[in-house]
């Protein structure tokens, strides 16, 4: 060999040797270009995908979700078996053998499209493509491909395979909204991940190649035959038998997409859980971080409360008068009108309501139109719609007995289904009322809520009047004063006068002169009779005795941090408060001394079942026991003998409080045993008289009334124990002494120890003539 040739081989292994280094470099170069700023994956824990946040109520069942992607986190022991094995046969059949890229799937995958013509198989790994779902852009190009496949590499040295097909099962996208495989089975099939059959699975495998083409709701051909592809690829692979293919292949599959509970059963509830939760962890965790909620609400409370404050509301605005026809429309637009949507049936109270067409109107009643359909309005069933009037009661005016007076030709009303005929429907003429309420329900014994309810119509307004509405409580304030008198020298025979009195105001130079709802005067009166019989000038006369600043104490030891003016009108309950608030207040008595907070959340946890929360309940002392049982004795007696009468007919011990304010402008009424705590209110939004005698009594224990009926069944009868200190007497009701043969009324009354008469003929210390000088009032308000 020359010197020529040795010289061209040596410059060939140099530049091949040259070549050999740059190639080397080269790739080195590219594997770090690549891996620069590549996304780390190193444990499962680590996925952190948008996941739905689920609200249940204290027994288990859905109250709600929220979320932005519809996805549900499930571990692979909660994925039925034949959806493992649909999506590898489907997707990737070689996933537990390969090592992130399976090269000979990818040669196989090449085969079948030339062979097919068009691309039937993919060659991406499930690894792959979480790695593309979960870390990359779907852009499609080379250097997204080769990052694809680092990565893929290096998550299967982090994670399992189990692992890894766990997070693909719960990140893949099914169509439908659904996100995952958890999800998608409720949307397509209403069934958990868990409990899919085979046919069902393998239908599902189908989706990721095209979830909008192989859509069943939208495609159910196309889905069908997806479907066959899946079951073919797994007999292929003889991971079913040809009996189970068969049977797969020949399932009547049914589509039926879970029903979202969200907003249609305790929606004021729900909302007040989403603002508690997005307060404590934030909008994006309460959408995005798959909260798991465990709430204090029970359905059949909410269902209960909502029903009776809506029938509440809307006899309440029968009993102001009909306010008129929903719209009048000429004879040209009669038909046009009946073929509307908005024609159709619409859920309002405890029955379906339409909106009908009033086509013709005689003295015994109107026939309507709806849709297709006629119907007759008998008078009978308008007797109510009067001109609204708040100065009459509905009792004071005449009722309707001519439908001319009310509806006319082109009308169109509400109205209920009363009954069906043969060739008509017989129906009754309604009015979704304006006024509004709550109903707040609570165990005191633990502080639970079981039921909130804070207005008629949630879609109509979200203003939750249980905890946003401050409103005069009226006299369902005055037990927190009768609770300071009891601290004070008071007791339930203690004998105040009922008489007139003017209070002067020097700095604002006017006078206020306070009067029994009644308008007129009682004189000399039991203590006990006072408070169940709801007596305001007895209440300013206890309270200018004892103080205005003790029962301001007092109602901020009971939880109510509103501010108290200094004058005598805050003992008739002059001072805004939420609902809320004075249940609350009201546990001290039930509870007998101790307040409890209430709460709505007994737990939250996060998506793989650590915990984030755990309720704890709140009690504080407020008042001694021997005055709460006294202050509870008495609110029975409300029931038994005063304006809680209605609550009687739960028979059972029951205490409670009704309170409204002037001008009929709010009503209450707050009514507890010693396991289930209930407030009601009603009252407009811009205040307003609602109307003669639309007191607590009237407009707001029915409410309290028809939800306890519901659920009051659920609990065995349980009165309130006698504190040892506590004492039991006959009461003569007139002179507040011990009850003798010739009383001719006696209450049974509790005493303090030691504060008791002691005989017929004592002399009451406090007896109006010489304690309570009126004097002493002057100047207070």
């Amino acid at each position: 060999m020359n010197t020529k040739t040795k010289k061209i081989i040596l410059a060939v292994l140099i530049i091949f040797a040259l070549l050999v280094i740059i190639g080397f470099s080269g790739a080195i170069y590219l594997y770090f270009w690549l891996e620069k700023d590549l996304p780390n994956f190193k444990k499962i824990t680590d996925y952190n995908p948008p996941l739905v946040t689920t609200v249940y109520t204290r027994n288990g069942k859905v109250l709600g979700y929220f979320y932005k992607e519809k996805r549900f986190l499930v571990p692979l022991k909660e994925i039925s078996p034949w959806v493992i094995k649909s999506f590898l046969a489907a997707e990737d059949a070689h996933f537990y053998e390969h090592g992130g890229v399976d090269l000979i799937g990818i040669f196989r995958a090449a085969l079948k499209n030339l062979e097919a013509g068009t691309i039937v198989q993919g060659g991406s790994t499930i690894t792959q493509q979480l790695i593309k779902s979960l870390l990359l852009s779907p852009k499609r190009s080379y250097k997204r491909k080769l990052r694809e496949i680092i990565l893929a590499y290096r998550l299967e040295k982090y994670l399992t395979k189990n692992e890894i097909l766990t997070i693909y099962l719960n990140q893949i996208y099914l169509g439908q909204g659904a996100y995952g495989i958890e999800a998608a089975a409720r949307t397509y099939f209403d069934k958990r991940a868990k409990d899919l059959n085979l046919a069902e699975a393998a239908m599902l495998a189908g989706l990721p190649k095209a979830p909008s083409k192989f859509n069943p709701y939208k495609h159910f051909k196309l889905a069908k035959e997806r479907q066959r592809y899946v079951l073919d690829r797994l007999k292929e692979l003889h991971w079913i038998t040809p009996k189970e293919y068969q049977e797969a292949k020949n399932y009547h599959l049914i589509l039926k997409s879970e029903e979202d509970p969200s907003w249609k059963q305790g929606a004021y509830y729900l909302e007040e859980v989403r603002r508690w939760l997005i307060n404590k962890y934030g909008e994006d965790a309460v959408y995005t971080g798959g909260l798991v909620v465990k709430t204090c609400a029970d359905l059949k409370h909410l269902q209960a409360a909502k029903q009776a404050l809506r029938q509440g509301l809307i006899a309440s605005t029968k009993r102001r008068g009909f306010r008129g026809p929903l719209l009048h429309l000429t004879p040209a637009e009669y038909e046009k009108f009946l073929n509307q949507a908005q024609n159709t049936s619409r859920s309002n109270s405890t029955q379906n309501w339409l909106k009908v067409l009033v086509v013709k109107v005689k003295k015994q009643g109107a026939w309507v139109r709806f849709g297709n359909k006629r119907g007759f309005m008998p008078v009978k069933t308008m007797s109510w719609a009067r001109k609204p009037d708040p100065s009459k009661a509905p009792e004071e005016v005449p009722k309707i007995k001519d439908a001319r007076k009310v509806l006319k030709a082109g009308d169109v009303v509400y109205a209920s289904i009363v009954k069906e005929e043969k060739d008509k429907t017989i129906l009754a003429l309604e009015q979704e009322p304006q006024v509004e309420g709550a109903i707040f329900s609570l165990d005191p014994r633990n502080g639970k809520v079981l039921a909130l309810v804070g207005g008629y119509d949630f879609f109509k307004t979200q203003f939750d009047r249980v905890t946003q509405a401050k409103r005069q409580p009226g006299s369902a304030f005055k037990p927190i004063v009768y609770s300071v008198a009891m601290d004070n020298g008071f007791t339930p025979a203690s004998i105040v006068m009922d008489a007139p009195i003017v209070y002067e105001d020097l700095q604002r130079n006017s006078t206020w002169k306070p009067e029994n709802y009644e308008g007129i005067f009682f004189g000399p009166t039991l203590l006990r009779t006072a408070l169940v019989k709801s007596r305001n000038l007895v209440t300013i006369r206890i309270a200018a005795k004892i103080g205005i600043d003790k029962i301001i104490q007092r109602a901020k030891a009971l939880g109510i941090e509103e501010d108290f003016p200094h004058n005598l009108s805050i003992a008739l309950g002059s001072v805004a408060v939420t609902p809320w608030e004075l249940c609350r207040a009201y546990t001290a008595f039930a509870r007998l001394g101790t307040y409890i907070e209430p709460y709505l959340i007994q737990e939250v946890k996060d998506p793989w079942g650590n915990t984030l929360y755990q309720a704890k309940p709140q009690v504080k002392k407020a008042l001694s026991p021997d005055t709460a049982y006294i202050i509870t004795y008495l609110l029975q007696q409300v029931v038994q003998d005063g304006t809680g009468w209605r609550a009687r007919v739960l028979k059972r011990p029951v205490a409670g409080k009704t309170g409204t304010t002037n001008n009929e402008q709010d009503a209450w009424f707050i009514g507890f045993s010693p396991y289930l705590l209930t407030g009601v209110y009603v009252g407009f939004d811009e205040v307003k008289p609602m109307g003669k005698y639309e007191t607590g009594s009237r407009a707001a224990s029915p409410i309290w009334v028809n939800y306890r009926l519901k659920v009051e069944k659920d609990y065995p009868i349980q009165d309130f124990p006698r504190p040892d200190n506590v004492v039991m007497l006959r009461i003569d009701a007139t002179t507040g002494k011990l009850a003798t043969p010739s009383s001719q009324k006696v209450y049974l009354l509790p005493f303090k120890k030691g504060t008791e008469p002691t005989n017929s003929d004592q002399e009451s210390p406090l007896n109006e003539g010489k304690s309570l000088n009126d004097n002493l009032l002057k100047n207070v308000f």
